[in-house]
């Protein structure tokens, strides 16, 4: 082949290309997941295709097929700072192919030359291939396809090794694909004649990459083998698009000019005629693409983890439009003028997201415009202070005021200060939120220690069997004892005891649902039970039965009888029940936006934590509650099932909040109007009644917020429903009877009697404003000459003022009725010192010592307090009204001082 550009294609189809081409190579069609991992607490954000697959690499569960193929969606967090120049971006789709011990190095090689070479038509003579530094068999592999030698490069861990995707995992040798952008002209020419792939000239593009998954590295970074070979192969569509397309570069392809040409509408200005215009151009563009797949996932702005990261992204991205004389909420505009046209049709959930993502982005755009003017002048005045000093360093003390007082990110304060050819001290910085975070553990800090870590190390190899789906009532043997934190052979009367036995149908806390409770019988004693915990993370089958032994001893061995309380077990199965019924009306009345982000299920009621950025209004919660109580009419049967993990997220059932699952989970499922499309269906391992109509009625009690972007309900079902409506309607009753008005006559009955409360309350204010000005005429006579030049004092107290606004009326009446002069009245104002000093406009004119700030404020210290206001008009307050009269005694001397 030539060196002739390929065929011109775009974003879209490249997308439809790849996956296509390998569907036709036995490779199933997966879809992309979430940019928030599902179980996997050493990832922030997915960073590549195969995040969604490391159970199949590591061979902890199946694969729908050997064979896969997607288009991820992908956010690393490095680059941000980096965002607005030609190549840096956040977000990224990931265009991936992935065989699970099927075909390894000959296959991905093989497959990765067809499509570049025969269906994206790319140049072979512009191809070169890089492998590991010791891969002889694949840069054979490479030349049998038809590479030349030299144009195969090795190079070490840096470049062509890949993995783990965050702490620990899979990973391997890797092969890179690299564009030659100047085939035509020689290597010595435009750099030195050793010019390959990953010089820094910027002459080689790499576009794919290879890995060879053969390894499982630890958190301690040791590598094993894995029992089955694999390959993860990972190539950027952005990149792809601007090699195809003939773009000078990735924000000139198809995918971003629409973008950016709302950007420049937005900002009044073209893009292509000045570099840092262009910049700020691209900034707006990427950080509003990134920052609807961000919310569109789940994630809300805040000061922590993935919040933090959008936020910090949103508002870089605000600064770089203000640059431009872009004031107002903009980011919006970019999602709905061109992130959703573009981009919908690949990820339609965008557009059920919409509402909630414009919600979201203008929040907190206009929450930072009103922070951003004066954390970007405070940081000026402080860089200004260092310039005049000669230093060229922001303290970090002064970085953690910006961020903990007006959420002013620490990396936005560095792009500042870079600007003005300054740094920053981020370590001084992290030593100020580190302090932080020591005052905020000792404020909640109850004392204790490990409590029975301890103890549970020494058992640690015990587990227990779960049968509570089943049973409410087993049998077992005791296999540990807890007493006073230690591990022992029995336990007696009265004793504090936590029990592990080989079987039980206690629940243990998870989920958000509470532990069971219950009794444990022996032989020779009975334990109370108060709660059921698993106290060591990673091993959820270690179960610990807390409570009391109330009579007799339990020993290590005995055959036990474990009973969980029924009434609280129903209770606690009702309200979670009701809790996936309320969750999946959320997200129909509210849109798929909703995110589950905490929840409290226990006998009494429960707790829904969601994302959503605004207050539920009538409507909508009468809404949500028909929908859950609608399901509940119709006793739809509640089904559950276990099965690989990857199995359950492919058909569509949700995961939240952190939540810890093995490769094999359990799905709680709820049909809806159309069987093909179930009303709610989770990941989820707690308990369930078998049919809706056990839930019994659903009653939302309140909703509030519990922070930016998130809302919470609490409800009640069952028994505690039906007790709260009778408590509620009892009340009305008893209203009904004082009011002596029918039920549905109570409310207007209110209203009338409020509105008649309010006007009585008026005419009140009405009299006590007129007996206070009453004393106008009586005030008149006491005043006085003082002070060089003379002017009219009139100092006094005043009775009958019930609030502080009321005696600042009294005094500015008093001084339109004298005229000319200073007026300072005093009053005891519930039982404390109230003091104002009014001065008429041509005594102020005149200047010198005549200011009400200072004579109130000085008055005010007789009184043990203090005050301040205009030169015309000040108030203060006090402690000690004792000392008023003293005070207003005191004024003349203190206007003529």
């Amino acid at each position: 082949m030539t060196s002739e550009a390929p065929q011109y294609r775009t974003g879209p189809e490249l997308r439809e290309l790849f996956l296509s081409f390998f569907e036709s190579k036995g490779h199933s069609r997966m879809p992309s997941s979430s940019l928030v991992p599902q179980d996997d607490p050493t990832l922030l954000f997915t960073t590549a295709g195969m995040v969604q697959f490391k159970p199949y690499f590591l061979g902890q569960s199946e694969p729908p097929n050997v064979r896969l193929t997607t288009v991820q969606k992908s956010f690393r967090t490095t680059d941000i700072g980096e965002v607005g120049d030609t190549t840096h971006l956040t977000f990224f789709e990931m265009l991936g192919n992935f065989s699970f011990g099927d075909y390894f190095k000959q296959g991905a090689i093989e497959h990765a030359w067809e499509l570049c070479t025969e269906h994206l038509g790319l140049s072979t003579d512009r191809l070169w291939a890089t492998v590991y530094t010791d891969d002889d068999e694949a840069a054979a592999l490479w030349e049998q396809t038809g590479v030349p030698a030299e144009r195969i490069r090795r190079f070490g861990v840096s470049d062509n090794w890949w993995g783990p995707a965050g702490t620990s995992g899979p990973c391997g040798p890797c092969s890179e694909i690299h564009y030659d952008l100047t085939p035509d002209v020689p290597l010595g020419e435009s750099c030195d004649a050793d010019c390959g792939p990953n010089c820094e000239c910027g002459r080689f593009v790499e576009i794919w990459n290879l890995v060879f998954m053969e390894f499982d590295q630890a958190e301690d970074g040791i590598r094993t083998p894995l029992e089955q070979k694999n390959i993860d192969t990972g190539m950027g569509l952005e990149r792809l698009a601007a090699i195809i397309q003939r773009a000078e570069n990735i924000y000139s392809t198809d995918l971003f000019q629409p973008l950016i040409a709302s950007a420049a509408s937005i900002a009044g200005t073209e893009y292509g005629k000045d570099a840092e215009t262009d910049r700020a151009l691209r900034v707006m563009a990427e950080h509003a693409r990134s920052g609807a797949f961000l919310i569109m996932d789940g994630v809300t702005p805040g000061n922590e983890g993935r919040g933090y990261v959008l936020r910090r992204m949103l508002r870089r991205g605000i600064r770089f439009a203000q640059g431009l004389g872009v004031n107002e909420p903009f980011l919006g505009r970019i999602v709905t003028e061109a992130v959703i046209p573009l981009m919908a049709p690949a990820y339609p959930a965008l557009n059920d997201a919409l509402d909630h993502i414009v919600q979201t982005v203008t929040r907190e755009e206009e929450q930072f415009q009103r922070t951003l003017s004066v954390g970007t002048a405070l940081l000026d005045e402080v860089m200004a202070w260092m310039e005049s000093d000669g230093e060229s360093v922001v303290p970090g003390d002064a970085l953690f005021r910006l961020y903990d007082t007006y959420g002013f990110p620490v990396e936005l304060a560095e792009e500042i200060a870079l600007d003005r050819q300054m740094s920053v001290d981020r370590e001084g910085f992290q030593r100020e939120m580190e302090a932080q975070r020591e005052r905020g553990r000792a404020a909640t800090s109850f004392g204790g220690g490990d409590g029975g870590s301890e103890a549970y190390r020494l058992l640690s190899s015990l587990s227990t069997h779960f049968t509570g789906y089943e049973v409410a009532r087993d049998e077992s043997n005791v296999t540990g004892l807890i007493v006073g934190g230690g591990v022992t052979e029995a336990a007696s009367q009265n004793q504090q005891v936590e029990i592990v036995t080989t079987r039980t149908p206690f629940y243990a806390e998870g989920g958000g649902q509470v532990g069971d409770v219950g009794v444990i019988r022996g032989p020779a004693g009975l334990a109370r039970i108060t709660d059921t915990q698993r106290p060591v993370g990673e091993r959820p089958d270690f179960v610990v039965h807390i409570g009391v032994v109330e009579e007799g001893t339990l020993s290590v061995g005995d055959a036990v009888t474990l009973e969980v309380d029924p009434a609280a077990r129903g209770q606690a199965t009702r309200h979670h029940t009701a809790t996936h019924l309320l969750h999946a009306a959320l997200r129909s009345t509210l849109g798929g936006h909703v995110r589950q982000a905490g929840s409290y299920v226990s006998p009494d009621h429960l707790r829904f934590d969601f994302s959503h950025t605004a207050s539920l209004n009538e409507h909508e919660i009468a809404a949500i509650t028909h929908a859950v109580n609608a399901r509940v009419i119709r006793n739809i049967a509640v089904q559950s099932e276990v099965q690989p993990i990857q199995d359950a997220l492919a058909s569509g059932a949700l995961a939240f909040f952190g939540d810890r699952y093995g490769s094999e989970v359990r799905t709680v499922s709820i049909d809806g109007e159309d069987d093909d499309a179930p009303f709610s269906h989770e990941l989820c391992g707690g308990t369930h009644v078998h049919a809706t109509g056990e839930v019994g009625f659903i009653y939302v009690v309140a909703e509030s917020s519990i922070g930016a972007g998130m809302r919470r309900v609490e409800a009640v079902a069952g028994s505690n429903a039906d007790q709260l409506l009778r408590d509620r309607m009892s009340v009305l009753e008893r209203l009904s009877r004082q009011l002596t008005v029918p039920v549905d006559e109570i409310e207007a009955r209110v209203a009338d009697q409020m509105a008649e409360s309010e006007r009585l309350r008026r005419r009140a204010e009405e009299l006590e404003r007129e007996r206070a000005r009453s004393q106008i005429d009586s005030l008149l006579p006491q005043a006085v000459q003082v002070g060089e030049p003379r002017v009219t004092l009139l100092a006094a107290r005043v009775e009958d003022i019930a609030s502080a606004d009321l005696l600042r009326d009294v005094a500015d009446r008093t001084r339109a009725a004298l005229g000319s002069g200073i007026v300072v009245l005093g009053a005891d104002v519930g039982g404390r010192p109230s003091l104002v000093c009014a001065i008429s406009a041509d005594i102020v004119e005149r200047g010198g010592s005549y200011d009400a700030g200072r004579i109130v404020k000085e008055t005010a210290a007789i009184v043990g307090g203090g005050g301040g206001g205009r030169k015309d008009f000040a108030s203060a307050g006090g402690r000690d009204a004792s000392k008023l009269d003293e005070a207003i005694a005191a004024v003349a001397g203190i206007v003529a001082g």
